[in-house]
């Protein structure tokens, strides 16, 4: 298989890439140089957002027509994934030059696309954030991520493949949550856990979204489904055990009311990443309908080695992950940490 990745070389975009290299698929890689591009993939320079910045995909893949390949009918590229998360009309730029192209188009999108407020159990033909566009500008994460799905159904009509991720953990992370999080316990210490502590997480482990992904698209699958694990997959007392284990400290998790987290002002999901009290926002991140994903043959691995493997890669860079500049730096300060403890 040939596969053409928009990205590659940064979380999502570069798990997908070394699944495929796994798999002995021919991997090529298009991105602006900032980044160091899997070992084995073909690299192809541009800016998307530049004129003429997707001048490089012209040049095709090794062994297809106008590259020395002898199959004039073949497509360049059997699949292509996009892991943009702007304007949807630089999705549609792209989608537009590749649509004769390649053979299947697989665009990450996220849960976000779905109006709010989302219920439980919302399955992938639930309503829709409104005002979404395919050749929009940048406006909000939710209308960006539905452009770009639009963009590449314009393009690619049924061989467009929608992947609407929830919650995504594990290496190669740069928004910045499990990694805090194991910074912060290996630390040690008195360490605020929010509870309640069974409360039921629902996330996906940035490798399984990677082989699914290839799969539905080698498969020839089409349209949106829910990528996440099932609800419950994890605690978050189960979370926070594991991360106190694989880093060895002393830390000790205090169990704190969430109506005592929030009194003191403390933000779920940015200041305490990834925990949210229960409610409304609760079951739109955690309690999501991921029926049709398993019925396909999403496999989720233990939270155990998501947390393991993510600890792993962290102490091999130096410990300090590396942070998207799009998005703000995630945890709460020590201080504040230390004052609520005190209460």
């Amino acid at each position: 298989m040939r596969l053409l990745i928009l990205g590659g070389t940064e979380f999502v975009g570069r798990a997908v890439a070394e699944a495929a290299l796994a798999r002995e698929w021919q991997v090529t890689v298009f991105h602006r140089g900032r980044h160091e591009a899997p070992a084995g993939v073909r690299v192809l320079h541009g800016d998307r957002t530049a004129p003429d910045g997707l001048a490089a995909l012209t040049a095709g893949a090794p062994g297809t027509p106008g590259t020395g390949g002898t199959d004039d009918t073949a497509p360049e590229w059997d699949v292509v994934v996009d892991t943009w998360s702007g304007a949807p009309s630089v999705v549609l730029d792209a989608a537009r030059l590749l649509a004769d192209r390649a053979g299947r188009y697989a665009y990450i999108s996220s849960r976000s696309v779905y109006a709010y407020p989302t219920p439980a159990g919302l399955p992938e033909d639930g309503p829709l954030v409104e005002g979404a566009s395919a050749d929009a500008e940048a406006s909000d994460y939710a209308r960006d991520k539905r452009g770009g799905e639009l963009a590449a159904e314009a393009a690619f009509g049924d061989r467009a493949l929608l992947v609407r991720a929830g919650l995504i953990l594990g290496p190669w992370e740069n928004v910045g949550r499990l990694p805090w999080w194991l910074g912060r316990i290996a630390r040690g210490g008195p360490v605020l856990a929010p509870g309640p502590r069974d409360n039921p997480l629902q996330y996906i482990d940035v490798r399984d979204l990677a082989e699914w992904t290839l799969d539905a698209a080698a498969r020839g699958l089409g349209g949106a489904y829910n990528l996440v694990s099932p609800p419950g997959h994890v605690t978050m007392g189960g979370l926070l055990d594991a991360c106190v284990e694989v880093t060895g400290s002393d830390a000790e998790l205090r169990w704190t009311d969430p109506d005592t987290v929030l009194a003191a002002g403390v933000e779920p999901w940015t200041q305490l990443p990834i925990w949210l009290p229960r409610g409304e926002v609760h079951d739109m991140m955690h309690r999501g309908d991921v029926s049709k994903a398993l019925a396909t043959g999403l496999r989720c691995r233990p939270a155990e080695e998501t947390v393991a493997d993510t600890w792993a890669w962290l102490r091999s860079i130096g410990g300090e992950a590396p942070q998207r500049p799009d998005r703000p730096r995630l945890g709460l300060a020590p201080e504040v940490e230390v004052d609520l403890l005190a209460r």
